[in-house]
C-alpha cells in the first residue's frame, strides 16, 4: 500500500529544500512529484501557488532572475493563476538584480490585473528604489501611498531610515524617527541600531549617544545588540570617557554578555594596551561558562605583538594549536606583526613551522622582503605559492617583477613571469 502524498507535504518539502538554499532538490521534489503521478494515479500529486512561491523566492536569494521568471512562466502555462506573493517576488528578484525599470513594470501588472496590493507589496517598492540609490524618489512614493490612506508600518520606517542612514542623511533620518513616534508606532531594535550606526558614521556622536542612553526613558529596552554597536563604534572613534559610560550602563542593566561582545570589549583593552585586563576578561567569560573562539585568541596576540611580546604571542599561538583551533588567521597576524615590526627571518621561520596558508600568508612576506629587496627569495616564495594551488595576488606579482627588474636582472623577470604563468596553469 503507498503512502497518499498531498499538495501539502509537497509544499512542506519544497518549502523546507527552499528555506536551506537547496533550490535543485526542491525542483526535483516538484518533478518527481509529476513522476509519481505519472506510475501511480492514486498518489494525485498537484503543485499549487503556494508551491512555485516557494520555489520562485528561494531562486531570488540565489539572485536567479531566469528561474524565477521560468517558475512564473510554468505556473501560467498548467493554469495556476500567480497572486499577490508571487509577483511581489518576481518585484524583489527584479529589485535584487538591479532592474528598477522592470520591477516597476511588474508593480505596474499587479495593478492592471485588479490584485490588491498588500503592505509588503509597497515594503518590496519602497526597499528596491531605495537599495537602487534613489531615496528621494522612496520618500515621493511613501508620501504619495500615505496621502491615498496608506498606513506604513514599524516595516516601512526602518526600510527609510537604512535608505536615509546610507546616504549620509542624518537630519532627515531624525525628523522620520520623530514621525513614527508622533503616529504611534513603536520603535524596535533595528530602528535604533540603524539610527545609531548612521551618526556614529556621520561622527555626530553626542546625538547617538543621547539616543542610546535617553530613549530608555521613553519605553525601549536595548538589547545586546544595539548595546555592542555603540562600544564597537566608541572605540573605533577613540572616545575612552563614553566607552567606560556605555558599558558601565550595560552591566547596570543586566546584560549576560555573550563571546562577541567580551571580544569586542578585550579588543578595546588590547588597543589600549591593557593586557592585563584583557586576560581578566577571558577569565570572567570563561567562567560564566563561554568558550573562547579563535577571534578571541587572535586579538590576543595581536595585542601581545603591538607590544613587543612575540615571545608570548608564539607561545599562545602553540597552545592554541594543540587545542586543536584552526589557527591560519592567528598565524597570519603573528606573521604580519613580525613583519611589520622588522623580524622578517623570524617570520620566516614561524612561516615554515605552518601546516596551512592561504594567499594572505604569502602575501604579508612577499611585501615584506621586497620592502627589503629580497626580491629573490620573494619570488620563490610566490612560485611555492602558486604551485601550492593557492591564488597569488597580481599586486605581489608585480612587485616581485618589478624588483627583479631593478636588480638589472630582466632575464630572471622574463623566466619568473613564465613560471607563475606556467604553475597556474598546472596547479589551479
Amino acid at each position: 500500500m503507498f503512502l497518499r502524498l498531498s499538495t501539502r507535504l509537497l509544499n512542506i518539502s519544497v518549502a523546507s529544500f527552499c528555506r536551506t538554499k537547496q533550490l535543485q532538490k526542491a525542483e526535483a521534489a516538484l518533478i518527481d512529484g509529476y513522476s509519481v503521478i505519472n506510475r501511480m494515479k492514486e498518489a494525485e500529486i498537484t503543485p499549487d501557488v503556494i508551491t512555485y512561491n516557494s520555489l520562485m523566492a528561494s531562486a531570488t536569494k540565489q539572485h536567479s532572475l531566469s528561474r524565477c521568471l521560468d517558475m512564473l512562466e510554468e505556473m501560467l502555462e498548467i493554469g495556476i493563476i500567480p497572486d499577490v506573493w508571487s509577483y511581489n517576488t518576481l518585484m524583489h528578484c527584479f529589485f535584487k538584480m538591479g532592474k528598477p525599470d522592470e520591477a516597476y513594470r511588474v508593480f505596474h501588472d499587479i495593478i492592471l490585473r485588479n490584485i490588491s496590493p498588500c503592505k509588503a507589496t509597497f515594503n518590496i517598492l519602497i526597499n528596491g528604489i531605495c537599495k537602487n540609490g534613489n531615496t528621494n524618489k522612496a520618500l515621493m512614493l511613501f508620501r504619495s501611498l500615505q496621502h491615498n490612506g496608506f498606513v506604513p508600518e514599524i516595516v516601512t520606517y526602518n526600510i527609510l531610515m537604512n535608505g536615509l542612514s546610507k546616504s549620509g542623511r542624518w537630519k532627515d533620518m531624525i525628523s522620520l524617527f520623530e514621525e513614527l513616534w508622533e503616529s504611534g508606532i513603536s520603535p524596535n531594535a533595528i530602528t535604533y541600531t540603524t539610527m545609531i550606526k548612521c551618526l556614529f558614521r556621520c561622527r555626530r556622536f553626542k546625538e547617538a549617544l543621547h539616543i542610546f542612553f535617553e530613549m530608555k526613558s521613553r519605553g525601549y529596552a536595548y538589547d545586546l545588540f544595539a548595546c555592542c554597536t555603540v562600544v564597537a563604534a566608541l572605540i573605533k572613534s577613540g572616545r575612552r570617557r563614553f566607552t567606560d559610560r556605555c558599558i558601565a550602563h550595560m552591566i547596570k542593566i543586566g546584560y549576560e554578555l555573550d563571546m562577541v561582545s567580551y571580544n569586542t570589549l578585550i579588543n578595546w583593552h588590547c588597543k589600549e594596551g591593557k593586557l592585563e585586563k584583557a586576560f581578566d576578561l577571558i577569565t570572567v567569560a570563561e567562567e560564566k561558562g563561554l568558550d573562547c573562539d579563535i577571534y578571541t585568541h587572535t586579538i590576543m596576540i595581536n595585542g601581545l605583538c603591538k607590544t613587543g611580546k612575540f615571545d608570548a604571542a608564539q607561545r599562545h599561538l602553540n597552545h592554541i594549536k594543540m587545542m586543536g583551533f584552526n589557527c591560519i588567521v592567528a598565524f597570519n597576524c603573528f606573521i604580519d606583526r613580525l613583519c611589520k615590526a622588522g623580524h622578517l627571518d623570524y617570520a620566516l621561520q614561524v612561516f615554515n613551522s605552518m601546516d596551512m596558508k592561504d594567499s594572505f600568508t604569502y602575501s604579508s612576506l612577499v611585501n615584506n622582503l621586497c620592502k627589503e629587496k629580497r626580491y629573490r627569495l620573494a619570488a620563490e616564495l610566490l612560485l611555492s605559492c602558486a604551485k601550492a594551488g593557492i591564488k597569488t595576488l597580481k599586486s605581489d606579482q608585480k612587485a616581485v617583477i618589478r624588483g627583479l627588474a631593478s636588480l638589472g636582472s630582466e632575464q630572471d623577470a622574463k623566466k619568473f613571469k613564465l613560471k607563475i604563468r606556467v604553475a597556474k596553469i598546472l596547479y589551479h
